[in-house]
């Protein structure tokens, strides 16, 4: 399993063009095969700045997702919207 964390930072302007975005592409990235899971997180401190926390079963999944026409629609207009260059994170959980 792969978590996948995306911090992104919005001109404060364009959080609510943002969240039209996530509002009308969350279900098909849901049903995007691999997903598990999405979500979006807000920053308490910074509202401008949010995270989608994603699961999915595999780094190729996430890989399919990234390269798919889905991923091709979504990116670059929410891209348009930042104030900051995003971070991104992927993890798979330690046994101990």
């Amino acid at each position: 399993m792969i978590v996948r964390i995306v911090r992104m930072t919005f001109k404060p302007e364009n959080t609510e063009e943002f969240l039209e975005i996530f509002r009308s592409s969350k279900e098909k990235i849901r049903a995007f095969e691999g997903c598990k899971h999405v979500e979006l997180l807000q920053d308490v401190n910074t509202p401008n700045v949010y995270s989608t926390y994603s699961l999915w079963e595999s780094e190729a999944h996430l890989n399919e997702y990234r390269n798919s026409e889905l991923f091709g629609q979504v990116w670059p207009i929410t891209k348009k919207l930042f104030a900051d260059k995003p971070q991104a994170w992927s993890y798979t959980s330690v046994e101990i």
